[in-house]
């Protein structure tokens, strides 16, 4: 919540300026009742005058430090653990949030500042987060685990609704006392409820102590002791092509979460309350969607179908190439308001295919070393992030109201998000690297059997769920 409150409040912040309509003219689209030829959208009463450079800063300073700290958020929890963390890096984010509308009167500098140091302790969860998968879930019960973190997209959908409304009744800035008050609420009850490992929990039973115990401490020991092939892994042309095709499919998503309620008000002409509503609803259907690609993917496996790779391949194209060809058909949809909002919908929905795809491929080319090439490919595709907000403001250049502008940030989009994919379609596969193993070389039929076509006929499946290799080694 606290991540994107402000990608749908800066609407609603920053002062309108004035502009006259003219219904002649197919640069824009209201949806109200009654059009004259001098209406405008709604003016919430935002006081802030900021340019669209100034609101790009703003949008993507979010994710500067977001990458590094990253391996800040790796050391810190080997040495403090995963409770303390996890919950200090989300009370920072909340704190951030309630000062931000103090912020937001001084000047735009702070803003950033704030949002620079949201990005930098929100960096620092996701180590911690995989390092609690390691400590606590037990290998058969990790597919269904990780699913839950793709609640990023429903906390998406709950807090464009949520913001909207709050802006609509009581004022742009009760969405940042919302956000942040939930936030510190939330800490309070991580604190009283969250434990580094089952050991220092005061009230687990014997019995389930000891069956997570059972199915995590030796895979989880074994992993710690091999030294990580980062020689390998930089030099790994599979790697690598997950890493830049992931970075077209962030372009794409943040397309829609960032730039997506300006598109919303400034072209489509809706009102706060149902550009939060229509932002927000395709990312509630995103978890839906991504458990069903991920179960269409094992299938596929699992019935011989086809190969892993070309699954890979399959869901990466559903996720990347056809969002990319929608997002360039909005741009010439012009005011066909219904129509827009069908392909947006199916656009949003479609990128969550990339969990049984380059996303779950990590776990293909390298079981034993996934959290290092996870590491790798964020470093590259979570640069996006902020890459793209910015060139979207670049290429709107204070025009966001006239559509021929935003036919561009489409048009460059979808550029981006097909052409990442081409790189993974020549080198990317499901085989298991040579490098996975400490010596080279696979000691198992099985192991064999992964690196010649990425998919055992027995044994232990790669594939749980089509997303998540159920003996993933986490490394925080």
């Amino acid at each position: 919540m606290m991540r994107n409150d402000i990608n749908l409040a800066i609407v609603a912040m920053v002062e309108q300026p004035a502009r006259t309509y003219s219904n002649s003219t197919n640069e824009y689209c209201f949806v109200i009742e009654e059009i004259s030829n001098n209406t405008a959208p709604v003016d919430y009463g935002g006081t802030l005058q900021w340019s669209g450079r100034i609101q790009s800063y703003i949008l993507s300073s979010f994710y500067w430090a977001y990458i590094v700290s990253q391996i800040v958020g790796g050391l810190a929890t080997q040495r403090l653990g995963t409770k303390r963390v996890f919950g200090y890096a989300q009370l920072v984010t909340a704190m951030c949030s309630l000062c931000i509308p103090a912020a937001s009167d001084v000047h735009w500098g702070l803003v950033i500042a704030l949002r620079f140091a949201q990005g930098f302790a929100s960096g620092l969860t996701w180590p911690a987060m995989y390092a609690l998968v390691g400590h606590w879930i037990p290998v058969p019960e990790r597919s269904r685990f990780m699913s839950s973190f793709q609640g990023f997209s429903i906390g998406i959908g709950i807090t464009y609704p949520l913001a909207g409304f709050l802006i609509a009744h009581l004022g742009w800035r009760s969405v940042f006392y919302t956000t942040g008050s939930v936030g510190i609420l939330w800490c309070l009850i991580w604190y009283l409820l969250a434990f580094d490992s089952p050991e220092t929990h005061p009230r687990i039973s014997l019995r389930e102590q000891q069956y997570i115990k059972e199915n995590t401490e030796n895979t989880y020991a074994n992993v710690r002791t091999a030294e990580v092939p980062w020689r390998s892994i930089f030099t790994s042309m599979p790697a690598w092509s997950i890493g830049i095709t992931t970075f077209g499919r962030i372009w794409v998503h943040y397309t829609f979460i960032i730039s997506g309620p300006t598109y919303m008000k400034s072209i489509l002409g809706f009102s706060i309350e149902k550009n939060g509503l229509l932002s927000g609803m395709p990312f509630l259907c995103s978890y839906i969607a991504s458990v069903f690609f991920c179960y269409i993917a094992d299938k596929l496996v699992t019935m011989h179908l086809m190969t892993l790779t070309n699954v890979r391949k399959l869901m990466t194209a559903l996720a990347q190439v056809v969002p990319g060809i929608l997002v360039l058909l909005i741009s010439y949809l012009g005011c066909d308001i219904e129509l827009v909002l069908v392909v947006w919908f199916f656009a949003v929905t479609l990128i969550t295919a990339a969990y049984a795809g380059a996303m779950a491929n990590v776990v293909d080319i390298a079981p034993n070393f996934a959290g290092p090439v996870l590491a790798f490919a964020q470093t590259i595709h979570m640069s996006a992030s902020f890459i793209s907000p910015l060139v979207a403001f670049h290429i709107l250049d204070e025009k966001e109201h006239l559509m021929s502008s935003w036919r561009y940030v489409f048009y460059f989009t979808s550029f981006v998000a097909i052409s990442t994919y081409v790189v993974y379609q020549i080198w990317g596969t499901a085989e298991t690297q040579q490098w996975n193993y400490s010596n080279g070389l696979p000691s198992t039929p099985e192991q064999e059997e992964l690196m010649n076509d990425g998919s055992p006929r027995n044994g232990p499946s790669i594939v749980k769920n089509g997303c998540v290799s159920t003996n993933i080694e986490v490394i925080a």
